[in-house]
């Protein structure tokens, strides 16, 4: 259990600082004995991804209001305690279990395992044997047949380039395209494997890139990408996206245009997810379900790490977590490993082909939330950057777990053995604190992201801030222009005629006013995909994070249940959780931290109690007489 420096004898003002994903959370307090004098709190938005030095303004900021409430001066300050913010980086795919087909596609991809060279190269196709008579001075892209040997091919390249004409890439049947780029005077991508070269059209303007060792494509997997490289008008961008989502995860690819309607029929299929854990692998199909996937996650727990088949939907979304991380933290994509994937069985809407007047059809898919999670290293920058804006010292001051129960004991009604549901926006997390002061942990995929993205596809919505609305507010139809019906039954009535844009419409009730939902099915409808993206993510992840920190992994023996974080604060999630959990007998609650927080704090407040040197035994009693008063 890693706590900070034991208490200090003389008056300290302390604060304790939470950056989470999307909030950034401090706790400010005057420590002295061991005893907590809290005084104030705040809460602004995270700055950049969470344990990362982007961090350190949104965390200054914490610091100031949290001065500013209190009525004190920066110069006053004595420590600033930090939690471990590892980065969490959730990624989300949702796919059909039937495979994707592209109808009239003017592209065709590739994806070798040993591709040469790196970067984009755009141009004319043109064959090996036809490059000696080449004499304008356009790029081509050079398409090699089987058999060639990789020192005439490289021989005739060079000597092509000597000549004046610009080889910009290469596409080759044989697996030498390392053996021919090391010759080449000029480094140009190539991608070599296709087995298929002499189906390669001729004469067409291709694209071919290549990306670095550890790397994947970027241009080629992006729809705008493709866009910009052929000169795309909006609806063949919208034809060849499919493409671009299959090429994403690819370290290469070739993509050439032709005719349209060359390419009839290419299927793109959902992938296959490789899970590494407990000494052995799994693949499972994402076609078999949500269910199967969880299945084979058990029998691998706890997760080494997971792979998507390359080419597909689900390795592509897998790759672009990976990409992120290697973005924000500068550690290599190779050592990237994704510690918990969430699947969830949905629907989603299809737009029927040929239809009049936008008709649609409902198709099963599964729902994928991917977490990362990396070292703490980076944080001592967030660390020392604090230090030398506040002119104060800065502690890294605890795993996130083990503070926050702490933090929760200050709810009214707790004490020890307790357990806590962090609900956040791209992870949910669990900790028990135990009689004899051992704390457990777990962080798993999968929480406020995903249910908005859920509800927005499975409505057919396709506007975010309409999907985040539905998930955080009650819902209405407006039956006249003096009155609603809420979801409940009940009927409102107004003195004042209400909008004519929400007339006859299913509305959120919003502490602003009535918002428009822009749906066609009953408020009935939206209701039950609501409340099932709820359910199938945090009362699911809420049983499976306890059950993996639970004693002997029975939810029978766990005491009680705090629910923490910002989900905690919606207005159905906290309920449905704890009807989840009474069947086990387990008394579940929204947290209170120090009486007056409600569930959010938890970790900022546990940071300056855990530097006060409070420990398990008579802790809880001390924590509860200071948030009485």
């Amino acid at each position: 259990m890693s706590l900070v420096d034991p208490p200090v004898a003389a008056l300290a003002l302390v604060i304790g600082v939470d950056i989470g994903n999307s909030t950034t959370e401090a706790c400010i307090a005057d420590v002295r004995d061991g005893e907590v004098g809290r005084l104030a709190s705040s809460l602004t938005r995270t700055t950049g991804v969470k344990g990362t030095p982007d961090n350190t303004t949104g965390a200054v900021t914490a610091v100031r209001r949290a001065l500013e409430a209190a009525g004190r001066r920066a110069d006053e300050l004595a420590t600033v305690l930090l939690n471990e913010a590892t980065p969490v980086i959730s990624g989300l795919a949702m796919e059909t279990i039937t495979e994707t087909i592209i109808t009239e596609s003017t592209m065709i991809g590739h994806n070798p395992d040993t591709p040469g060279g790196d970067g984009l190269g755009v141009g004319m196709t043109v064959s090996l044997d036809d490059l000696a008579g080449v004499e304008e001075e356009v790029p081509v892209v050079v398409v090699v047949g089987a058999g060639a040997d990789f020192d005439d091919v490289a021989h005739l390249l060079n000597t092509a380039g000597e000549r004046g004409v610009d080889v910009v890439a290469a596409v080759m049947h044989g697996d030498d395209a390392v053996l021919v780029v090391n010759r080449l005077t000029r480094r140009i991508p190539v991608v070599d494997e296709v087995s298929a070269v002499d189906r390669v059209p001729l004469g067409m303007l291709a694209a071919v890139e290549v990306a670095a060792p550890g790397r994947t494509i970027r241009t080629l997997s992006d729809s705008y990408g493709l866009a910009s490289t052929f000169d795309l008008d909006a609806e063949q961008t919208r034809q060849v996206s499919p493409v671009a989502r299959a090429l994403s995860g690819n370290r290469s690819a070739v993509v050439v245009r032709t005719p349209a309607g060359d390419v009839t029929d290419r299927r793109i299929p959902v992938g296959t997810l490789t899970l590494s854990g407990a000494g052995r692998s799994l693949d499972v199909g994402v076609d078999e379900g949500a269910d199967a996937i969880m299945e084979a996650i058990g029998r691998v727990a706890p997760l080494d790490d997971v792979h998507g088949e390359a080419g597909t939907h689900v390795g592509g979304m897998l790759a672009k977590v990976r990409d992120t991380m290697t973005d924000v933290t500068g550690q290599p994509a190779s050592e990237i490993r994704i510690r918990d994937v969430l699947a969830v069985d949905t629907l989603v809407p299809a737009v029927v082909r040929g239809g009049l007047a936008g008709e649609v059809s409902r198709e099963n898919a599964v729902a994928l939330a991917a977490m990362v999670r990396t070292s703490r290293s980076r944080m001592q920058a967030v660390a020392d950057a604090l230090s030398d804006e506040l002119g104060c010292e800065t502690i890294i001051g605890g795993v996130e777990g083990e503070v926050a129960v702490r933090g929760a004991l200050t709810t009214p009604g707790t004490s020890v053995p307790i357990a806590i549901i962090d609900m956040g926006g791209g992870s949910t997390d669990a900790a028990l604190l135990d009689r004899d002061g051992t704390v457990s942990a777990v962080h798993v995929a999968g929480a406020g992201e995903l249910v908005t993205k859920l509800i927005d596809s499975e409505l057919g919505l396709e506007d975010r801030d309409a999907a985040e609305s539905v998930k955080r507010h009650p819902l209405a139809k407006v039956e006249s222009f003096f009155h609603v019906r809420h979801e409940d039954g009940t009927v409102q009535f107004f003195s004042e005629p209400l909008p004519p844009h929400v007339f006859a419409k299913v509305v959120t009730v919003t502490p602003e006013g009535l918002a428009a939902v822009p749906v066609r099915g009953p408020l009935e409808e939206v209701r039950r995909v609501r409340r099932e993206a709820k359910r199938r993510v945090f009362v699911v992840n809420a049983l499976r994070a306890l059950a993996q920190v639970a004693p002997q992994g029975s939810l029978r023996l766990l005491g009680s249940v705090v629910l923490l974080g910002g989900s905690a604060l919606d207005f159905e999630i906290p309920g449905m959780v704890a009807d989840a959990l009474a069947p086990y007998g387990v008394v579940c609650g929204i947290g209170n931290v120090h009486g007056t927080e409600g569930p959010r704090n938890a970790v900022a407040a546990g940071l300056v109690d855990a530097h006060a040197g409070m420990v398990a035994g008579p802790a809880p009693e001390k924590l509860q007489r200071q948030a009485a008063s």
